[in-house]
C-alpha cells in the first residue's frame, strides 16, 4: 500500500522558451538586410581638420580612460553610494589640471567640471554614470559610460589647452550617480544642473550592435497597501475584510487589462507582504509595482488605469486602500534629438562603426533611463555602442565580464571621441546648433518634469 505520509513528488519549473527570440531575431537580420542605413548629417559640423586633433586628443588620454573603467568595474558601487568612484574621477580631471567639484547638486556623488574655450557658442554638457548593480557589478557598463564621458571631456580639454578657438563655448561634465532602480539625474535637475545648458549628451553600452537610436521607456514606481479585518478563518470568516484577496485582484486585474494596453505599455508586480497564518484572514498586504511606457502621455494614461485597479479591487473585498507614487522621482522616456545623433553616427563611421537606425532591433527589448527627465528639459541624445556579442544580457555578470573586455576598450575610445565630436560640431556650426533647437521647440519643448503626473 502507498505511504499516505510520502511527500508528493516535486514539480520543477519548466525552461523558458527561446522561440520568440528566435523570432526576434530572425525580424532583426530580415531588418539588416532591408532597411536603409541611418542618414546620417548633411551638416558641416567642426570640419576634417579639427576631427583629426580631436582623434590624437582622443588618442593621448586612451590609457588613463581604459584604466578608469577597469578600476570602477572593480570596484562597483551601487546607487548613492559610488563615493569611490567619483572620487576616482574627480582626481583624474585634477590629474589633467581639470578643477573637479564632488558633492553637487544635491547629491554626495554628483561631479561637475567645466571647460571654456574661446568665443560665445552654446552650452554642452556630456553626461557620465557609474553606480552599478547590487550582486552583479556593472551588469549595465556603467564603467563604460563613465570612460566615454570622461574621455571625451578631456580630449576637449586638451584641446582647448592648445587652441582656445578651438572649443568656442562652454562644456560641462555632469556625473550622475544612482541611475540604477533610481533617478539621480531628476534630484541633480531639481537642484539646477540643467539651468543654461543647451544640448546634453551621452552612450551607453550595449549587445551586439551599435545603434543610433533606440526605444527607452518611461518608468513610474508604485506602493499599493491594502487593509482589512482579521477574523478567525474557519470560525468567523464573514467577519473579515481579506486584504489579500485584495492583493490577488489587483494582481489578476493588471493581468487581464494587459490585453487592453499598447504592446510597449509594461507593469510588472510583486506582493511583498500578504498574511502570516493561514489561519487567519489577513488584515494587510502590499504590492510593489513598475509601470512603464513609451511616451509621457501614455505613461501618465497607464499610471490612472493601474489606480482605477486598485480602487476596483478594494471595492470589491471591502478593504481600504492606500496608494502611492514613486519613492523616487520617475523617469520618462527618452526623446532624441535627430540633429545630434546624426552627428553621432557621422563620428561613429570616422571610426569604422556604422550605427543602425531605430527599428532594427525590436521596441519590445526595451528598458529605462533617467536620461528620459534630461531629453524633455534640453535637447539630448542616447545612442547606444556594442561592447559584446548579442547573446550577452545586460544585468547579468556576463555582461559586467564584456564591460571590461577588449571590444569594450575600443568602444570606450570610439564613444569618447563621438561624445566630443558631436559637441565640438554644434559648438562650430551654427546652423547644427539651430537646428538641434528648432527640433526640440518642434517636438513640444520642455515640460514640466516635476509635476507632468499631478
Amino acid at each position: 500500500m502507498p505511504d499516505d505520509r510520502s511527500p508528493a513528488p516535486a514539480v520543477r519549473p519548466a525552461p523558458a522558451s527561446g522561440a520568440y527570440l528566435a523570432e526576434l531575431d530572425a525580424a532583426r537580420e530580415q531588418a539588416l538586410r532591408t532597411l536603409a542605413p541611418h542618414p546620417g548629417s548633411d551638416f558641416s559640423g567642426a570640419g576634417d581638420v579639427l576631427h583629426g586633433r580631436l582623434e590624437d586628443a582622443v588618442a593621448a588620454d586612451a590609457g588613463a580612460i581604459v584604466d578608469l573603467m577597469l578600476d570602477l568595474a572593480a570596484h562597483p558601487e551601487t546607487a548613492f553610494a559610488e563615493h569611490r568612484s567619483a572620487a576616482a574621477i574627480g582626481t583624474l580631471l585634477e590629474d589633467h589640471a581639470l578643477e573637479a567639484e564632488v558633492g553637487v547638486f544635491g547629491l554626495d556623488t554628483a561631479v561637475r567640471a567645466e571647460i571654456r574655450g574661446e568665443g560665445d557658442g552654446p552650452t554642452l554638457a556630456i553626461l557620465a554614470e557609474y553606480d552599478a548593480l547590487p550582486g552583479v557589478g556593472h551588469g549595465c557598463g556603467h564603467n563604460v559610460i563613465a570612460a566615454m564621458g570622461v574621455g571625451a571631456f578631456l580630449a576637449l580639454a586638451r584641446l582647448a589647452a592648445e587652441d582656445p578657438s578651438a572649443v568656442p563655448g562652454r562644456v560641462v561634465l555632469l556625473g550622475t550617480p544612482a541611475e540604477e532602480g533610481h533617478t539621480g539625474k531628476e534630484y541633480m535637475a531639481r537642484e539646477g544642473a540643467f539651468e543654461g545648458l543647451d544640448a546634453a549628451v551621452m552612450a551607453h553600452p550595449y549587445a551586439g550592435y551599435d545603434l543610433a537610436d533606440q526605444a527607452w521607456l518611461g518608468r513610474r514606481t508604485l506602493t499599493v497597501e491594502f487593509t482589512g479585518h482579521t477574523a478567525h478563518a474557519s470560525a468567523q470568516p464573514f467577519m473579515g475584510r481579506n486584504a489579500l484577496d485584495a492583493a490577488s485582484l489587483m494582481y489578476q486585474g493588471i493581468g487581464l487589462m494587459r490585453q487592453q494596453t499598447p504592446p510597449s505599455d509594461r507593469i510588472h508586480a510583486v506582493v511583498r507582504e500578504g498574511g502570516e497564518r493561514a489561519s487567519v484572514i489577513p488584515d494587510r498586504s502590499r504590492l510593489d509595482l513598475y509601470v512603464r511606457s513609451l511616451a509621457p502621455a501614455t505613461l501618465r494614461d497607464l499610471s490612472r488605469r493601474v489606480e482605477d485597479v486598485a480602487r476596483g479591487a478594494a471595492l470589491m473585498t471591502g478593504c481600504g486602500v492606500d496608494i502611492r507614487w514613486d519613492e523616487h522621482p520617475p523617469s520618462l522616456p527618452v526623446r532624441t534629438n535627430e540633429a545630434l545623433t546624426g552627428r553621432w553616427v557621422e563620428s561613429q563611421r570616422r571610426r569604422g562603426r556604422d550605427p543602425l537606425p531605430r527599428g532594427v532591433v525590436s521596441e519590445t527589448l526595451a528598458a529605462s533611463t533617467d536620461f528620459g527627465n534630461v531629453s524633455f528639459r534640453i535637447p539630448g541624445m542616447h545612442p547606444v555602442i556594442h561592447v559584446s556579442d548579442p547573446g550577452v544580457a545586460l544585468h547579468t555578470r556576463e555582461f559586467a565580464k564584456a564591460a571590461t573586455s577588449d571590444l569594450a576598450r575600443s568602444a570606450a575610445a570610439d564613444g569618447a571621441y563621438g561624445l566630443a565630436a558631436t559637441v565640438l560640431d554644434v559648438l562650430h556650426d551654427p546652423e547644427l546648433a539651430t537646428a538641434v533647437r528648432r527640433e526640440f521647440e518642434d517636438a513640444g519643448g520642455a515640460i514640466d518634469v516635476p509635476h507632468y503626473f499631478d
